[in-house]
């Protein structure tokens, strides 16, 4: 029941924020300068995009794969090309956490993925998403 409510609560949280207004709306509100802010979002649908390629790749069968994008284009070596040190100064602490948490989660699911058992590989990419949902469920931007 416990791991039921752990997988089910963060989705019943991102479903029903969709439902609230601006107003009404519990998280963390941060102000970005305009170019910040879409550097941002362009960076998050990347993240998302590397996800779905990384699930591509899981599911094809092909786990050296889905650790390279992982690696490159979500895990800590990917900090450089995602200008991260420029938007960490703009976030408040526990976003930045999260941002981090997700990086080191990435990089870790890399090493799991490409040791090929398959069970640990998707918990460890559960770790990932688990830290986009954390920070999704705390912040707004604008």
């Amino acid at each position: 029941m416990r791991k039921k409510l752990q997988i089910i609560a963060p989705i019943v949280l991102v479903a029903t924020s969709n439902l609230l207004t601006a107003d009404e709306d519990p998280r963390r509100l941060v102000e970005l300068p305009e170019m910040m802010q879409q550097h941002m979002m362009s960076n998050m649908r990347d993240h998302l995009v590397a996800i779905n390629e990384i699930l591509i790749n899981l599911a094809n069968e092909q786990p050296d794969q889905a650790a390279e994008i992982a690696e490159s284009q979500l895990g800590m070596s990917s900090l450089e090309s995602h200008g991260a040190s420029h938007m960490a100064r703009l976030m408040p602490e526990g976003m930045r956490q999260a941002g981090t948490s997700m990086h080191r989660a990435a990089s870790r699911f890399s090493l799991k993925a490409q040791e090929g058992d398959l069970l640990s590989t998707y918990k460890a990419l559960s770790e990932v998403t688990s830290a986009c949902v954390a920070c999704h469920t705390g912040y707004r931007i604008r």
